[in-house]
């Protein structure tokens, strides 16, 4: 299935109009849309994300749900967004859920209306493969994503907590360490020699 989505939007800077298209995510745009995950889903924004962005991921997720990966370009077909979602069926139930699972915008974009064009075009996708829900996530922390979401008319907020431990000062963890530390020891030795 082809979506296109191509609508002028009003550039706050400047008086003319840029183009925006929004598409179905093609395997050419694989590496443009990783690079651009890595520079918005860092471990410093985010120490307690529970999900990895990584290559793996953005393959795993289109190879199987390419339908829900879609893509914004700019008037220069420059990748300056995606959404990635996947839909879900309850086994035992008559629900099917739509998961928004990564949506990022470049941020010299932001604020021109990509994320809501994005969010909005996988709506209409999910709604028309049956979804009667549609779910999102952030950390609780994050006020631009939660008011983003808010304006996108997702209201029904329901906490979830993940819970993490550091294992730095666990037995097997420092036994693992002075392994580690001792094999390095004997390569370096073992080259010198």
């Amino acid at each position: 299935m082809s979506v296109e989505d191509n609508q002028d939007e009003q550039r706050p800077d400047s008086g003319r109009k840029r183009s925006v298209s929004i598409r179905e995510m093609e395997l050419d745009d694989l590496p443009s849309v990783f690079a651009l995950g890595e520079r918005l889903f860092t471990a410093g924004r985010s120490p307690t994300l529970y999900r990895t962005w990584d290559e793996y991921e953005l393959v795993e997720i289109f190879a199987s749900e390419g339908e829900f990966c879609l893509v914004a370009e700019s008037e220069e077909d420059r990748l300056i967004g995606f959404a990635l979602g996947t839909l879900m069926e309850k086994y035992g139930t008559a629900w099917t859920y739509g998961w928004l699972l990564w949506l990022g915008v470049d941020p010299d974009f932001n604020g021109r209306g990509v994320g809501s064009r994005l969010a909005n075009r996988l709506t209409d996708i999910f709604i028309e493969n049956g979804a009667r829900i549609m779910l999102v996530d952030t950390d609780a922390n994050n006020e631009p994503a939660l008011r983003f979401f808010r304006n996108q008319g997702f209201n029904k907020e329901h906490q979830h907590i993940y819970l993490s431990k550091n294992l730095e000062s666990h037995p097997k963890y420092v036994e693992r360490k002075a392994r580690r530390k001792k094999a390095t020891r004997r390569r370096r030795k073992k080259r010198e020699e």
